[in-house]
């Protein structure tokens, strides 16, 4: 753990940093998988609405 000394001498204990890197844009693969969720999740809402509307 990386201690610092302040003043006065009191230590203070920092949360090691994680390293930083870029975002890389998604793959195709990535993007298929993107518009198949979308289009799951969208269905599923849809299905929901239409079951609340068919009990009330």
């Amino acid at each position: 753990m990386p201690y610092t000394t302040e003043e006065g001498g009191r230590l203070n204990n920092f949360a090691r940093e994680p390293k930083v890197y870029t975002a890389e844009p998604p793959n195709d693969g990535q993007k298929r998988n993107y518009i198949f969720l979308g289009v799951a999740a969208f269905v599923l809402v849809c299905g929901l609405i239409f079951v609340a509307f068919s009990v009330s």
